[in-house]
This record gives structure tokens, sequence and C-alpha cells, in this order.
């Protein structure tokens, strides 16, 4: 390759990863997934747009599994132990046998309704059953749902990728008879046990490491940290056990060490998250030729509403049983069980092989994988508010971004007074935020000004608020409390609780009609939160 060669690979790249960040803009702008904003990029750019031809299905899916380890590696390193410890149980029993619950139904609806071989239907099974981390990592951490179920979803999709690439590879050997069903299982047993096992003995030794390693420039060690995850992912997978569930767990033990430049860390890995999604998101595009896709509408959209409305409720409400979840939250887990990039990676392993009809079985997967996900992930919010599970979350009046400040040792809040909120008309005073958290900018119809005592708030205003960490947790649960309640949010019992809805206090009998003062916010130590966005 000549130089200038390199420079028009680099000059290609680096405009594919702009037009796809444009493109994820417009699509969140209309309600479209952000992934499937990377898809359309791969469309264009392929055979029937710029003409770009990429056919090979190995390297899309050595790629491909290198991407799928990044992403989560971020999952990992981003997700907060305590919002999964409590969910656990549950999630793992849904990774493992609910996987093999959903692959069969899956695969009966698709041997019974398709007219496809036992081996085909066993593999379509397989590949769309689990629940993708990408889309899960991206979609739901955007929505107002309970962290309880948002980090139950999360934990899955991050332990569910193990079985089910086992199953794929089984599926995809020359004979199914060649694996007995009690050495398959003994498989998944060692790949998973090893997998996990190599995951922690890494994840611990590089906590061990890191905490003991001076670098001479702080951005060492955000590399150094995703590293150990990768690091991971590669050793279990020479063992021949579970690399993706290596790195998701040694992420996950990195991640909730409490390690130096923590926030660098987690800055460094979602952006190299990102880029693993769009280059995965674009690859995948460029793969697929749309001229083969009408063919798979009616295949893809029949095995779609078995998966969605019979595979997936047997699975939560087979595996859940035991756990006693309200069957209300089991609709929503149901619903919010999306797909993504890792069943059309999975769809290329049958192809490599060379399964009979395997060409056909990608392009299922692919037309499943974007109608599907436009289904589910736009009506999630309002499913969610239809089930009364939006209210104990953040809600859709409190959107809260944060970005360090660390020369002052702060934290920059970043919030919008959104058309239902109870902040309109709310002087800034009268928010009354703990010192020395202080609303520092607003911008009003796209002009910026710093705010007085006596500012109103009105409906579509962009708030900045500087907070040190000891009192963030009380001015994010004071900010919440007025945008749902109003200014009288603390005598009308509103705790701004992201997991507790508001309780009405009662009046006391024979006391004044007209409207009471606002008592002063409570300034003692209130329990910590987790909040979707927060760099922690």
């Amino acid at each position: 390759m000549t130089l200038e060669q390199v420079y028009l690979l680099m000059v290609a790249a680096a405009a594919t990863v702009l037009v796809s960040v444009a493109a994820a803009r417009v699509a969140t702008r209309v309600g479209v997934p952000v992934l499937l904003a990377y898809l359309g990029v791969g469309l264009l750019l392929g055979e029937d747009g710029l003409g770009l031809r990429f056919d090979d299905a190995a390297l899309a899916q050595a790629l491909g599994t290198a991407a799928l380890a990044m992403i989560l590696v971020e999952g990992g390193l981003t997700t907060r132990f305590s919002d999964i410890r409590p969910v656990l149980a549950p999630a793992t029993v849904l990774a493992t046998a609910g996987v093999l619950i959903s692959v069969g139904v899956t695969a009966l609806g698709a041997y019974l309704l398709l007219d496809v071989s036992w081996q085909l239907a066993l593999l379509l099974g397989a590949v769309v059953s689990s629940t993708d981390a990408a889309a899960v990592f991206s979609v739901l951490r955007t929505l107002p749902l309970p962290r309880r179920l948002a980090g139950l979803v999360e934990a899955e999709s991050g332990l569910n990728d193990a079985p089910t690439v086992i199953l794929v590879l089984a599926f995809s050997a020359t004979s199914l008879t060649a694996t007995s069903p009690l050495a398959l299982l003994a498989q998944i047993i060692y790949q998973l046990g090893a997998g996990g096992a190599v995951g922690i003995a890494i994840g611990a030794a590089g906590v061990w490491f890191l905490r003991r390693l001076t670098l001479p420039a702080s951005g060492l060690y955000p590399i150094a940290t995703f590293a150990c995850g990768i690091l991971a992912f590669a050793a279990a997978g020479l063992v021949h056990a579970s690399g993706f569930l290596a790195a998701y767990l040694a992420a996950l033990i990195l991640g909730n060490a409490q390690l130096a430049h923590r926030r660098a860390t987690v800055s460094v890995a979602e952006g190299l998250g990102w880029i693993a999604q769009i280059g995965l998101f674009v690859m995948l595009g460029l793969l697929v030729n749309p001229d083969e896709l009408p063919a798979a509408i009616l295949p893809a959209l029949t095995i779609g509403f078995v998966l969605l409305l019979l595979a997936r409720p047997l699975s939560v409400l087979i595996t859940l049983l035991p756990f006693r979840i309200p069957l209300r939250e089991q609709l929503l887990l149901s619903w919010a069980g999306l797909r993504g990039a890792v069943p059309i990676v999975l769809a290329t392993i049958p192809v490599v092989a060379g399964v009979a009809g395997s060409e056909q079985l990608f392009n299922i997967v692919f037309v499943l994988v974007v109608v599907f996900t436009l289904v589910q992930a736009p009506t999630l919010p309002w499913l969610a508010k239809r089930l009364r599970l939006s209210t104990a979350g953040l809600g859709p009046d409190l959107q809260v971004e944060s970005a360090p400040l660390d020369a002052i040792d702060a934290d920059l809040l970043h919030l919008n007074v959104e058309p239902d909120s109870r902040m309109h008309g709310v002087h800034i005073r009268e928010l009354r935020l703990p010192p020395p958290a202080a609303i520092t900018l607003v911008v009003r119809d796209g002009t910026a000004f710093v705010p007085g005592p006596a500012t109103r708030l009105r409906h579509g205003d962009q708030l900045l608020v500087v907070t040190t960490p000891h009192v963030r947790d009380r001015t994010e649960r004071r900010l919440r409390a007025v945008a749902r309640a109003g200014r009288l949010a603390h005598w009308r019992g509103e705790p701004g609780d992201p997991d507790r809805p508001a309780e009405p206090r009662a009046r006391p009998v024979g006391g004044p009609v007209g409207p009471r003062p606002v008592p002063p916010i409570v300034t003692g130590e209130e329990p910590s939160s987790t909040l979707v966005g927060s760099a922690g």
C-alpha cells in the first residue's frame, strides 16, 4: 500500500465517522435508534449506493467479534455494580435458561412456519434470541426506567452472548447429530465457568496492578484499564472459553474498583465504544446486499413476531417465576429484549461454515433487526408509561448529563425544562439548591444568559448547574422534585427520589386553606442514587 492509498483510506474512514455522527444526530431528532443510522450509512456506501464492495463474511465475523468485545468492555466499565447486584441472579437465569427457552420456541416456529430444515430453524432461533448489548446500552440508558429493571436488562445483555455463541457454533456444524445434548451442555458449562473465572481473575489482577502503577501521563490510565478488558477477552478465547463473558466481568470489576482517573476512563471507554459501534454497524450495512432483502421481509416478520410475542415473553415468564417479579415488569422486560449487531454478526458464522441456506438466513436476520428495532425502541417509553413504570425513574421532565470539572472538583449538570415539567414559571431563587450548587447559565431560544435570583424559568430552557460531589445527590433530588411537583414540591411530599414516586402529604385538620411557604430543604445526608448519564 502506497502512502497516497493510506491517505485515501484515512480520509474515507474519517469521512465515514463524521457522516455516521451526523446521521446519528438526525436519527435522534426524528426518534430513530442510532444504530439504524449507522446501518443506513453502510447501505449508502455499499454496492447499491456509492458502489463500495464488501462481501467477505469471514473478515466481517472477525472484525465484528472484536468490535463486540470493545462494546462489552465499555458496557462493563460504565455499569455500576450497585445497579445490577440486586438483579444479578434473575439476569443470569434469563441469560442462560431464558436463552435456551427462546431458542427452542423460535426454532419450532421457524420449522413449522417457514418450511426450513431443523438445522436452519435452530440456527435462526439461536441467532436472534440474544439480547444485544450495543442496542441495550445505547437505548435503555436514555429512557426513564427504574434502575432495577434497566440494570436487569443490561446485565442480561452482557451475559447472554456467551451461551448464544456456543449454540450458533454447535448448530453450524456439518451434522447436528455429531454433538449430543449432554456434550453441548458440558461445553456451555465449561465455557461459561472458565470465561467467568478468567474475567474475574484478570479484572482483580488489573485492579491490583493499576493501583500500584505510576504512569507519566493521566491519559495512559484509561488506555491501560480498557486494555485489561480486551486482555480478558483474548485470554479466555485462547483457552476456548467465553471471551464475551470474560470481557464483561473484567470490565465490571475494573469499573467499580474506584481506580484513579475514573472519569477519564469512562469518557475514553464511551468514545471507544462509539467507534466500535460505528465501525460495526457500517460494516454490516456494507455486507448486506439490498437487492436480496425484499425476499426476506415476510420470513423476517414471521419469525420476529414469534420471537417478540411468544418466545421472549415465555422465556421471561418461566425463568423469572421464582423471583416474584410483578407481571407488568415482566411485560416491559419482554418488550425490552432489543436486537442489534450481535444477531447480524452471529449470522455470519453459518455463512463462513458453508451451511446450506445461510445466505438467506443472514438476510432474514438483517431485516428482522431493522424492523423490530424500529418497533421496540421507540415504543419502550410509551409502554413503560402505560405500565406505570416510568414515574419512579428520572422521568421525561428532567434529563441530566454531567461533565467533569476536575480543576475545582465539581460537576456540570445539564438539564432541559421539558414541555410537561412543572419547573415552568419557577424563579431561580425558588429552586433552593443546596450551596454551593448554582445555576450558572440559561439557554433560551438560542440565546445564553446568566440568570439572576428573580429569573423565571420557561418550557424549553436549558440549564447549566455547577455542583460539587458532596451535594450533587441533593441537588439532583431537588431539581427532580421541582420538575415533578413545582415550587411546593417538598410541601407536597415529593422527595425527588429516582426510584420512588411522590407520596402526597395530607394537610392537618383545621389548617389554613391558603398556600403555605416552602419549608427549608433538609441538608442532612440522603441515600445516594445513580442517574442515567452520571459520570460518577
